[in-house]
């Protein structure tokens, strides 16, 4: 994991980070670290990140867990790849993001915020100011990790002992995120493939398209809020 985070700056044959590197040392200066998993480790996975300004990517590690250090800036989506599965997050600024299924369906719930879908959001992004507005402010960030928590309790009849699983430093096998994934699988909202059942997904997206953001012009700045609306159906 190490020799592919120093990719972040320059080296070998490749060049991650914002530019050409060329014969410049580029000094990394955003850390991005977190777990993969969908109640059982995503190990040895690709992470990739993608950034207002940026990229990197690196490896999980046995546990899911994954860290990078590059430059760039944020906000970034992180796509963590596993054989034919891909689960999706978001970090509004450096330090622990995870990804999980839950991470998913809270993109499924901002796209429908924003009038896309996960995937439109995801290829939108590196081109709509107001994508990346969104997804750099904290305050509308969290408001969709609520909804999410919120949406989920009352359809599955679960509860959810760690509502902040975006950013939660969790080892899996431990009580907090990775339990409340099991109890999401068991309840059907995660299918056997560790994606969100079809279900859980039209539940957020419902969610989501019922509380619109309206976003101002301005460009990200990673701390500003973008408009209204965490709820349920």
């Amino acid at each position: 994991m190490a020799s592919l985070a120093a990719l972040a700056a320059c080296g070998g044959n490749s060049c991650i980070g914002l530019g050409s590197c060329g014969g410049t040392t580029v000094t990394p200066n955003v850390a991005i670290s977190g777990t993969a998993a969908t109640g059982t480790a995503i190990a040895n996975a690709t992470v990739n990140l993608s950034c207002a300004q940026g990229s990197g990517s690196t490896l999980s590690d046995g546990g899911g867990h994954y860290a990078i250090t590059f430059n760039a800036t944020p906000p970034c989506i992180l796509t963590v790849s596993s054989g034919g599965m891909s689960l999706h997050s978001v970090a509004f600024a450096g330090g622990t993001f995870n990804t999980t299924p839950e991470t998913e369906l809270m993109l499924v719930y901002l796209a429908s915020q924003l009038g896309t879908t996960g995937s439109g959001l995801i290829a939108g992004f590196s081109t709509s100011s107001q994508y990346q507005q969104v997804l750099g402010s904290p305050s509308d960030v969290q408001a969709a990790q609520s909804a999410v928590v919120t949406n989920l309790q009352q359809h599955y009849a679960v509860t959810l002992t760690a509502p902040a699983f975006l950013t939660t430093s969790f080892t899996v096998g431990q009580a907090g995120v990775d339990s409340d994934l099991g109890t999401l699988a068991a309840a059907g909202a995660i299918g056997a493939n560790g994606m969100p059942d079809p279900a859980a997904i039209s539940l957020l997206s419902a969610a989501g398209a019922a509380h619109p953001l309206t976003t101002t012009s301005a460009p990200s700045s990673g701390t500003g809020g973008a408009g209204s609306g965490s709820g349920t159906m």
